[in-house]
């Protein structure tokens, strides 16, 4: 998750302070860092992740960052569509972000979950993502009609009089969608737009794919690396926070 994609979730979403915070799936953690710094002390942010694996990246990862792991976030491991209805009840929750590969599929217990006016916000890699998830969304009826964005980066060089833009750019990672839980009863608005020509059926599974889609598999050996390095980290901060405090004790 580069920062630019954090950045902009955290401000389309309206991540407030003291918020109830949905997160799939964890990854590194890199977006839990920016979610749990938004959300507060009086917040509560919960990631969903299917592999344990992850779990403990993102896990090391975030007590190296803060130097401990915050109070106000858990990680559950499991599908969100099967465990959400366990950890929260219906209309709880205030905001749900998704960084997944086919949000849809899950969509349905996260309308369930978020209260109304809560918002949904999803990170899709590729534009047949992006169009399956808008078209979920609006077949569901009980939010408003997504918008869709993605974000660009360019810098600038700037040295004297040799000012122009940097010959390369962070362009695109993704794309953000993002709607609003309507109230029960609440008719959606009617937005006037072309019938489209194609629709999506149980025979477009195959073309949602990982490795159809683009996605990176990552083996198991450079996995368990992963989380040796981020458990190294970890245990770093901890130790020189451990050397820290008898510093303290004995002046």
């Amino acid at each position: 998750m580069y920062p630019k994609d954090a950045a902009q979730i955290v401000m389309q979403a309206d991540i407030f302070p003291g918020a109830v915070v949905v997160e799939a799936g964890v990854g590194s953690g890199a977006l839990s860092l920016a979610l749990l710094r938004a959300i507060g002390p009086e917040g509560r942010l919960v990631s969903f992740e299917r592999r344990e694996e992850f779990a403990d990246v993102a896990r090391a990862n975030v007590e190296t960052f803060f130097g401990a792991v915050p109070d106000t976030w858990s990680i559950t491991v499991g599908d969100l569509a099967e465990r959400l209805p366990e950890v929260f009840e219906a209309g709880s929750v205030d905001r749900v972000v998704l960084d997944m590969l086919a949000p849809w599929e899950c969509m349905d217990a996260v309308a369930d979950a978020l209260t109304p006016g809560g918002v949904v916000i999803c990170y899709v890699a590729t534009a047949t993502q992006l169009s399956r998830t808008a078209e979920y969304l609006r077949g569901m009826g009980v939010f408003t009609d997504p918008d869709a964005s993605e974000t660009m980066v360019r810098g600038w060089h700037v040295e004297g009089l040799a000012v122009r833009p940097d010959h390369r750019m962070v362009a695109h990672t993704g794309f953000l969608l993002t709607a609003r839980r309507l109230a029960p009863g609440s008719v959606r608005p009617e937005t006037q737009r072309r019938a489209s020509k194609s629709s999506y059926g149980d025979e477009d599974v195959e073309q949602w794919t990982p490795g159809a889609v683009g996605d990176r598999e990552i083996t198991d050996k450079n996995l368990r690396k992963r989380v040796r390095e981020a458990e190294r980290a970890a245990e770093a901060v901890r130790r020189a926070g451990g050397r820290e405090d008898e510093d303290e004790a004995g002046q």
